[in-house]
């Protein structure tokens, strides 16, 4: 390991990054050095400049993603190499505001049923439940079912915070014979991994991935679908059943309230209750041409 590596890692770790934070900001600056063949510590403003470039054009990445690049290469030169930066000559890029796709509830009902076996349906069903997003689910540990309060404890979510969701008397009944179905009774995690789920380790958010993608296709499912859908499907059905911003807000973990609103945008019954302006209008009724 050189010593700007383990710097590095040193001043990611004692501000409390996640270790799938950690992980990513490495291989970023390791990627932009790769791509100049130099050490990143004789790298300057111009190449970032070049970097993000070539991010967009050859690489064709995301403005979210290039964003985050960015994110990584600054801190290797602010808070590692404690260089000067100017956000003028590195600014991050405008990012694309794009809803996302959303299943009816009958969609959701056929995507659960479309399951490849009966631990993909659990999965899928653990997830359109309570809002989770994969990593959340895969590290849930049989002490975060509360069935006496009804509650799921999420605990170490995105940005380190803990958080309660519900916990569905349907979703209880199948996590329960989930466990009845596992050849070996896990002593800590809901979703152990392994072939036969006996592992001493929590199932890969590949796995996740899998059970959607698998489903969706199974289901006949054309729209683009990952584990993340089933979330803004949780969020959006519950605005629609009348659940208010603010407890949906909570629910997801969200930090600010304008993140949330996003589902005003999704909402078949927000968007349903105002009128096109077209229909107050006075117009006469074009006759019909003869043909």
């Amino acid at each position: 390991m050189t010593h700007l590596r383990k710097t590095m890692l040193e001043e990611l770790e004692r501000r409390n990054f996640s270790q799938n934070t950690i992980r990513t900001y490495v291989r970023i600056v390791e990627d932009f050095a790769r791509y100049f063949h130099r050490q990143p510590d004789q790298l300057g403003p111009e190449h970032i400049r070049e970097y993000q470039a070539h991010l967009f054009r050859q690489r064709k990445l995301a403005a979210n993603t290039v964003t985050q690049h960015v994110a990584a290469i600054r801190f290797l030169f602010v808070k590692t190499l404690k260089k000067p930066w100017s956000v003028a000559e590195t600014p991050y890029p405008k990012r694309a505001v794009r809803l996302p796709a959303i299943l009816s509830q009958d969609e959701v009902a056929c995507l659960i049923d479309a399951a490849l076996n009966p631990f993909h349906r659990v999965v899928l069903m653990t997830l359109y439940a309570t809002g989770v997003r994969r990593a959340e689910l895969t590290h849930l540990k049989i002490s975060d079912i509360d069935s006496q309060r009804m509650v799921i404890h999420i605990q170490g979510g995105k940005g380190r915070k803990d958080r309660d969701v519900m916990l569905s008397p349907k979703l209880l009944e199948a996590l329960r014979e989930h466990w009845r179905g596992l050849r070996r009774k896990p002593r800590v995690w809901l979703f152990p991994g392994n072939r036969w789920h006996t592992g001493d380790q929590p199932i890969h958010t590949n796995v996740v991935w899998q059970a959607c993608q698998q489903a969706a296709h199974r289901a006949g499912i054309q729209k683009e679908l990952h584990p993340h859908t089933l979330r803004h499907c949780f969020a959006t059905h519950l605005l629609e059943a009348g659940a208010d911003l603010r407890t949906i807000q909570l629910l997801l973990g969200h930090r600010d309230l304008e993140k949330t609103t996003i589902y005003l945008h999704l909402s078949q019954r927000h968007l349903n209750a105002t009128a096109s302006p077209l229909d107050a209008l006075p117009l006469k009724v074009e006759p019909t041409q003869d043909k």
